[in-house]
């Protein structure tokens, strides 16, 4: 590791005020993905603010009727807590298919959702990467790329956002709220929060630097059948090679969306309108415009089968 220097921060708005103050700062809450880079040089804080003393632990209702989770809530409590397995069945579904149990007892629910977007020539230093360096190139293009996006990536990056719960925010249409230095705060729909890496692709969130992510907000309970599916090389601690996020209605109706596919949660109003149609109507819309390469084009396919189980399932 290289030197940095270490603070901890007594309120929202003080710790995002710290990192602001430093150009390459940056905010630590469990440290799980970012330590990792941090060891391998990926990334080089030169300052980290500790935000573990701040309240934003707990899991509330809100006035509409949702559930208000905020930032430092740790993936074990929020996966086991009884109004989301209750009412929120594929959140917690998709966070117990995630990482391991010591990783989810230290990861929280923004880190989660702020882990890099990533593939393996990420962390390897020795190959150019346009995340790492921008303007470098992209490695995974003509290099191995089964587990890699087949949808939405760019001449600049092909990695798949990692996080099983970001699929199911996304089919939840979660917001993101936020605060920044001056106090002021912003709500951003869960559909805003990630961006494609066109020719950036270093920058994946709206986020700005200074940007202190407080809570995520779920709307009113949606009702009718949660499942998570997730198809992985292994049966544990593994990335998604596809993963389906549903909540499917008594009348076929209902909402989709995939991960493992693309740099960040896929979800597109169109495949919830097909999915009455089955899951080859569904798939279709989803991946219209898929552009996959020879290692990975068994997604496409893969997509429609695991979405047909989950269909099944859903009926049964």
């Amino acid at each position: 590791m290289k030197p940095f220097t270490y603070e901890r921060a007594n309120s929202p708005a003080e710790a995002a005020a710290a990192v602001a103050r430093t150009p390459a700062a940056k905010f630590i809450a469990g440290g799980t993905n970012l330590l990792d880079l941090m060891k391998l040089q990926i990334e080089a804080p030169t300052h980290l603010v500790d935000v573990n003393a701040l309240a934003l632990d707990r899991i509330e209702p809100t006035p509409e009727g949702g559930l208000r989770i905020g930032a430092l809530v740790r993936n074990t409590a929020l996966a086991a807590d009884e109004r989301v397995r209750r009412d929120y069945g594929v959140l917690s579904r998709a966070l117990l298919a995630g990482a391991s149990g010591q990783l989810r007892n230290k990861a929280t629910t923004a880190g989660n959702l702020l882990q890099r977007t990533r593939c393996p020539y990420f962390y390897d230093t020795d190959q150019p990467c346009n995340k790492r360096q921008p303007g470098s190139g992209c490695s995974a293009i003509d290099g191995f790329s089964r587990q890699l996006a087949v949808v939405g990536g760019s001449q600049a990056c092909i990695a798949t956002h990692p996080s099983d719960m970001a699929v199911a925010m996304r089919v939840l249409d979660a917001n993101v709220e936020t605060v920044r230095p001056d106090g002021a705060r912003r709500v951003i729909p869960i559909a805003d929060f990630y961006r494609l890496p066109g020719d950036t692709p270093q920058i994946e969130t709206s986020l700005q630097r200074d940007e202190l992510v407080t809570a995520v907000t779920l709307p009113r309970p949606l009702g009718g059948t949660h499942i998570y599916r997730k198809v992985r090389d292994r049966a544990s601690y593994a990335f998604a090679l596809v993963s389906v996020a549903a909540v499917v209605q008594r009348d076929g109706s209902g909402r989709v969306a995939l991960g493992g596919v693309a740099p960040q949660p896929l979800r597109d109003t169109a495949a919830d309108t097909a999915l009455p149609q089955g899951a080859k109507a569904a798939s279709a819309r989803l991946l219209a415009d898929a552009r996959p390469t020879h290692d990975n084009a068994f997604k496409v396919p893969l997509v429609e089968r695991t979405l047909a189980a989950v269909l099944a399932q859903a009926r049964s």
